[in-house]
């Protein structure tokens, strides 16, 4: 990456960072300004930044993001509050999820007759996750129910990690048949995702363990015990792939485990993912529009546009409304959670790691559909988030006594408003 393309990323970084409080909110979202500036800076745009798609620089800052979005998303879910409150984020996880992936994948295998049915099925479990980020406003809006936007949210912090799996099952067995060597794909992928679990709950038990009596000895100043969490994250991926097991699952099983065990406020890892950490996702919605979107646009045909736009309504919205039948739920509660489901880093970083590692056909067609899927959710979700919220925040306050009215705990965002992050109760 050249000096030019460098000063040139930092100089957007700053005049975002100078009106920043004047978009909040508005339907300029943070993603979608930095996609946008990310393609008129690239070589299809002004030609400012000219970025291989190749660049090492690209893929280091997909694999630290990922590591740690993985963990701090996992560590922010205080499971007994989950549990005990939202039922909804569970139902949505459990249930619509997986149908989310059989709905895409059924519709990939329709309309793009050239991929197998495990291409067809990577591809739904790359566009299966959502990310909240793309619609702060609705997560952050105080009109809409607390229960709703903590179901958007917890939803959006837990889906990346459990899609993942499958994700990486999909590419590896797409990869091994079209190798003819199915079997050794099949025992590498088991491999990884049973090691994975089992290094990030032992790694992120015995680090909050650790971290625990530092802190109650007074041996950890509170800055390092920061520096600690961090460490213990990037630790836990490197130590899994030391040993052969996939270090992205064992961070997210290790940041669940390491939050819900930590007995000792976590305050410094919830502030780094809003401001440093939210600088790698900035910086990676930057590169996405700057080195992949222009790649993916001259591919783009009527097939994948639809597909795309079926991906972030229908495949989304009915097993969202499936998951939620029997919670007397109002149909514009159904509608909304369904709507807002937008997708983005996650499936961004799952295709630039996946398909860079995994030798798997069409490998081309597969980053256009999820790139240009990705760019559409940041537009349409961006642009509406706000005003669909507002809507919705006054309808919901004529239905009062309703079942989106239930009382239930506010977790942690993962972006965008400060919150003050006390140890759960």
């Amino acid at each position: 990456m050249e000096i030019g393309s460098i000063a040139v990323i930092a100089a957007g970084l700053l005049a975002f960072s100078l009106v920043s409080g004047r978009l909040r909110d508005s339907v300029l979202t943070p993603p979608l300004a930095f996609i946008a500036f990310g393609f008129v800076i690239s070589r299809s745009g002004l030609g400012m930044a000219d970025i291989s798609p190749g660049h090492s620089a690209i893929h280091l800052v997909a694999e630290l993001t990922l590591i740690l979005v993985l963990f701090s998303d996992a560590a922010r879910i205080d499971l007994r509050h989950v549990r005990r409150d939202h039922n909804l984020p569970v139902r949505m996880l459990t249930i619509g999820l997986p149908l989310t992936i059989l709905f895409g994948g059924m519709l990939a295998s329709l309309m793009f007759p050239a991929f197998s049915v495990w291409e067809a099925a990577l591809l739904a479990a790359l566009l299966a996750p959502t990310d909240a980020a793309l619609g702060q406003s609705v997560v952050s809006a105080a009109a809409v129910p607390v229960r709703v936007r903590q179901a958007i949210n917890i939803e959006s912090g837990l889906n990346d990690g459990i899609a993942l799996p499958a994700v990486l099952l999909f590419a590896s067995i797409a990869a091994g048949v079209a190798a003819a060597d199915a079997p050794d794909w099949l025992r590498f992928t088991l491999l990884q995702v049973t090691l994975g679990p089992l290094c990030g709950a032992l790694l992120g038990y015995a680090g909050a363990r650790l971290l625990d009596t530092a802190a109650e000895r007074a041996w950890a100043s509170e800055s390092f015990q920061g520096i600690g969490i961090l460490a213990l994250a990037v630790f836990v991926y490197v130590f899994t792939e030391f040993i052969g097991g996939n270090g992205f699952i064992a961070a997210f099983i290790g940041g669940m485990v390491f939050g819900n065990t930590l007995r000792h406020p976590c305050n410094f890892l919830f502030e780094f993912m809003e401001t440093e950490g939210q600088l790698l996702v900035l910086i990676t919605f930057l590169l996405f529009g700057a080195v992949l979107l222009p790649d993916a646009l001259p591919q783009v045909d009527a097939s994948l546009i639809v597909y795309a736009l079926l991906s972030l309504t229908l495949v989304r919205m009915i097993p969202t409304a499936m998951a939620l039948m029997g919670t007397r739920l109002r149909v514009p509660t159904t509608l909304f959670l369904g709507w807002f489901g937008p997708r983005g880093l996650a499936s961004v970083l799952f295709v630039l790691l996946i398909l860079e590692t995994a030798a798997v056909p069409h490998r081309e067609e597969l980053l256009a559909i999820t790139v240009i899927t990705v760019a559409l959710s940041a537009l349409l979700h961006g642009i509406t988030a706000a005003p669909i919220a507002a809507l919705y925040g006054r309808r919901c306050a004529r239905m009062k006594g309703l079942e989106e009215h239930r009382p239930a705990a506010e977790l942690p965002l993962r972006e965008g408003h400060r919150h003050d992050y006390t140890k759960r109760s």
